[in-house]
C-alpha cells in the first residue's frame, strides 16, 4: 500500500503526518504550509521521530470503537464532541472514539504514535491535522516555549503583538496591517513565545483557521473576493457554518448571529496569500504591544490608559477546555510552564505598550497602526 507522508517543523520540532490517502496528507501540507514548514517526504521516512498515522477504513474505525467500548472507559470532551476515553496503564496505550464524528483513536505516548481511525476522508483529515498540531505544540511546551492569547504580524523581524479579550479587536488590528500594509500575518489568535539569549521574546506561529465577521470582511474588501471564489466552486474551512456560505453567495454583508454568537466566514491559512495577497510569516521577535478597543465611528487614535499582560492572556491546562490532553501528547501544562510564562511576562512588560481606540475604517486604522509602531 503506497504511504504518503508529510514532516512538520517549526523551531527544531518536527512531527510526520503519514496516510494512505493522499488527501489526507495534502489536507496538512495545505493546514500548516510555509507556518510550519510542511513538506512531503519519502514514505521509508515517516518512522523517524513522532508519529501521526491515518486510516480512512471503517473496518478498523468499527473495530477500535469496539475496544474502547469493551474495556473501561470514560466519557469526556474533545474537540466539542463527545467522547469515551479507555486508558491501558501497563500497555502505555490510550485508546479513544468519538461516535458522533465517527472518528476512534490509539496513542501510544511513549512511542511517540498517534494513529487516527474513520469512516470518512474529510472528518479524518480534519482530525489528523488536529492531533499532528497537538504533537507539535507538547514538544515546543516541553523545550520551553509557552502560549499566549495573541493576534501578531511581522515586519522585518519585528513582531507587533496584539492582546485583549474576546472582541477586543485582535483580528482587527492584525488585519488591518496584514491587508493594507502587507506586512506579515503570523497568527489570529494564539502564538507561541519563549526568551531568548538575546533578552528578547522569539514568537512563532499557531497555525490555525482564520474567523472573520462579515462586516469586517467586507471592510478588508475581501468580501467579493470571497464570493467569486465560491461561485468558481471553491470552499472555506469545512467548520464554517452553511449559512454563511449562503450569505456571502447572496451578497448580504451585515453581521449574521445565532443568538447571541456571530458566525463567521472560516478561513484556510493558505487562502491568505492565494485569495487575498496576504503573506505568511514563520517567526518574529516581540517588539510592540498594542490593546485595541473597537468603537464605531471612531478616528483611531491612543488612548492614556495603563494596561499590560494578564495571567489570562496566557494559555494553561485549566483555560484550554476544547484540546483538553486526552492522548497524553503534551507532557507540561498545556499553555507552558509556570517559568516561562513568568519570564515572557516580564520581557514583554519592558516593550512598548499602546492602548488604541480603532474605528470601523479600516484603511484609517491601518496607517495609524503602521505609524505607531514603527511599521510603516
Amino acid at each position: 500500500m503506497t504511504t504518503h507522508a508529510v514532516r512538520l517543523e517549526s523551531a527544531g520540532a518536527a512531527v510526520t503526518v503519514a496516510s494512505a490517502e493522499q488527501a489526507v496528507t495534502d489536507w496538512s501540507a495545505r493546514y500548516f504550509g510555509p507556518w510550519w514548514k510542511a513538506a512531503e517526504v519519502p514514505p521509508q521516512g515517516v518512522c523517524a521521530g513522532p508519529l501521526v498515522v491515518a486510516e480512512v477504513d471503517p473496518g478498523r474505525y468499527a473495530d477500535e470503537s469496539l475496544a474502547v467500548t469493551q474495556a473501561p472507559h470514560r466519557s469526556v470532551v474533545y474537540a466539542k464532541a463527545q467522547t469515551l476515553l479507555s486508558e491501558d496503564s501497563a500497555a502505555g496505550v490510550i485508546r479513544a472514539v468519538s461516535p458522533d464524528q465517527a472518528l476512534a483513536y490509539r496513542s501510544e505516548p511513549q512511542a511517540g504514535s498517534l494513529m487516527v481511525f474513520g469512516c470518512d476522508t474529510e472528518p479524518v483529515a480534519t482530525a489528523t491535522a488536529r492531533l499532528a498540531r497537538e504533537v507539535m505544540r507538547g514538544a515546543l511546551l516541553r523545550d520551553g516555549w509557552a502560549v499566549l492569547h495573541a493576534s501578531a504580524v511581522v515586519s522585518e523581524g519585528r513582531t507587533v503583538l496584539t492582546l485583549g479579550g474576546k472582541g477586543a479587536g485582535k483580528t482587527t488590528t492584525a488585519f488591518a496591517l496584514a491587508a493594507k500594509r502587507g506586512i506579515g500575518l503570523l497568527a489570529n489568535d494564539r502564538v507561541f513565545v519563549r526568551p531568548n539569549d538575546r533578552g528578547g521574546v522569539d514568537v512563532l506561529p499557531w497555525p490555525s483557521a482564520a474567523a472573520l465577521g462579515l462586516g469586517l470582511l467586507d471592510a478588508l474588501g475581501w468580501f467579493d473576493i470571497c464570493r467569486e471564489r465560491l461561485e468558481a466552486g471553491e470552499a472555506l474551512h469545512p467548520t464554517q457554518d452553511g449559512r454563511v456560505t449562503e450569505a456571502i453567495l447572496a451578497g448580504r454583508r451585515e453581521p449574521l448571529w445565532n443568538g447571541s454568537r456571530e458566525m463567521k466566514t472560516q478561513v484556510f491559512p493558505d487562502q491568505f496569500p492565494s485569495w487575498f495577497g496576504v503573506p505568511l510569516a514563520t517567526e518574529g521577535e516581540a517588539a510592540v504591544l498594542v490593546f485595541p478597543r473597537i468603537e464605531a465611528g471612531a478616528a483611531p487614535a491612543e488612548e492614556d490608559i495603563v494596561r499590560g499582560l494578564k495571567d489570562a492572556d496566557f494559555m494553561s491546562g485549566k483555560t484550554e477546555d476544547r484540546y483538553p490532553d486526552i492522548f497524553g501528547l503534551l507532557g507540561v501544562d498545556g499553555g507552558g510552564t509556570a517559568e516561562a510564562r513568568h519570564e515572557v511576562a516580564h520581557r514583554l512588560a519592558e516593550l512598548p505598550h499602546h492602548s488604541v481606540v480603532l474605528g470601523h475604517d479600516v484603511a484609517a486604522n491601518a496607517d495609524f497602526l503602521a505609524k505607531l509602531t514603527g511599521c510603516a
